[in-house]
């Protein structure tokens, strides 16, 4: 039976918890403040907008347990699923991913495949790769001392996703931008304005928007009934900051992280001709512009080891910040008439699918199936 049902936040959570749900039928009110689907890069949009979009459940248990790292594994099977459903099987790839270090670097690495091998036996485990192995698989990397692959990791392109998410919602989804909620309850959305919107169901999925509104504890993806009066949500912003950069014929095909003592800095290509670049996390709700520090060590990290950059231009220095609670894991709460979900850190793409899927069954609200991909052999060669 449809619903009506009101989702507040229009970011990552907000256009595939909408999309999935307009699929099925119900009707679909997102509320966001910002000005339109588009991105503005001002440091305020959504931060799924800013993410690097790396699917890499193995890389990040050096940052995360294996619970987080057990939603990405999940939700590497419904990212191509997805990308089907939205007939743009190219926001998706799925060739591994490469950890990277220079020879003085050797220690850092090891400690970093120390914490990976904590992954249960049945995971994909890192595989060393000689020289000759490294040209066969990205002859434009140089200067590499040592070299593993991440079998089965992938990537996505956020932008382009979120764009899509939002064109092909559909007419069951209306689209309410300019309009900040400032509260969201059970069957009900307050807008900053004080307007008051009734539904059957309310989905609270504003990530830092959300610093007043209520959450008890739960293991990561987990929910749960509960009408227990509601307590703040801990959460807080934890700033990243990138260079995207226009390289032509930079010929990286997959993503990379470069090891090093104090952080691992990410180099992913966007097609052909764009690459992106990452690595701080800084515990800060700073939201000015890229520092010279962080822009300096990105760039000179991601030329030491692919010498096509050296003649990339600079697109864009962005920088914005991730929700993230207190033990740097995501909640769920489940109740009659409301759900909500926060705190997902630096793993939402990640592990967005199956947490989406999770907490939409555990409210009973009806989703339609996704495709069958065509070539499973193919997508984790």
């Amino acid at each position: 039976m449809p619903l009506t049902l009101g989702i507040a936040g229009a970011g990552l959570l907000g256009r595939l918890t909408a999309w999935q749900l307009g699929r099925a039928g119900h009707r679909v009110d997102v509320f966001d403040p910002a000005s339109g689907p588009a991105p503005t890069y001002d440091g305020h949009a959504a931060a799924g907008f800013s993410a690097a979009g790396m699917l890499s459940p193995l890389a990040e248990l050096d940052h995360a347990d294996a619970a987080i790292a057990a939603l990405g594994w999940r939700s590497l099977a419904l990212w191509p699923r997805i990308a089907a459903a939205l007939e743009a099987p190219a926001l998706f790839a799925q060739r591994g991913s490469l950890l990277l270090a220079h020879r003085t670097d050797r220690g850092a690495a090891e400690r970093v495949l120390g914490r990976l091998a904590r992954a249960p036996a049945a995971w994909p485990q890192p595989r060393p790769l000689d020289a000759d192995a490294l040209q066969v698989l990205e002859p434009s990397l140089h200067r590499i001392a040592h070299a593993w692959l991440l079998p089965r990791e992938g990537q996505v392109d956020p932008p382009a996703t979120l764009s899509l998410l939002h064109a092909r919602a559909g007419d069951a989804v209306r689209w309410h931008w300019g309009q900040p909620v400032a509260q969201a309850t059970a069957g009900q959305l307050t807008l900053a304005d004080g307007t008051r919107r009734r539904f059957d169901w309310v989905l609270d999925l504003r990530g830092l928007g959300a610093r007043a509104a209520a959450a008890a504890p739960h293991a990561p993806g987990s929910a749960s009934d509960g009408d227990a009066a509601a307590a703040p949500l801990p959460l807080r912003g934890v700033r990243g900051e990138t260079a995207w950069l226009h390289a032509p014929a930079h010929g990286l095909s997959r993503p990379l992280r470069l090891l090093h003592p104090r952080h691992a800095v990410y180099i992913v290509p966007r097609g052909p001709d764009r690459v992106f670049v990452g690595a701080s996390e800084i515990e800060s709700e700073d939201r000015s512009p890229v520092s010279l520090r962080s822009a300096v060590e990105l760039m000179a990290a991601a030329h030491s080891v692919l010498p096509a950059l050296a003649e990339a231009r600079i697109e864009r220095l962005d920088r914005n910040l991730r929700p993230a609670l207190p033990d740097n894991l995501p909640r769920t709460e489940v109740r009659p008439g409301l759900l909500r979900i926060n705190g997902l850190f630096r793993h939402g793409w990640l592990m967005a699918p199956a947490l989406v899927a999770d907490a939409l069954a555990a409210a009973g609200l009806a989703t339609a199936p996704l495709p069958e991909t065509p070539d499973e052999e193919t997508l984790h060669a």
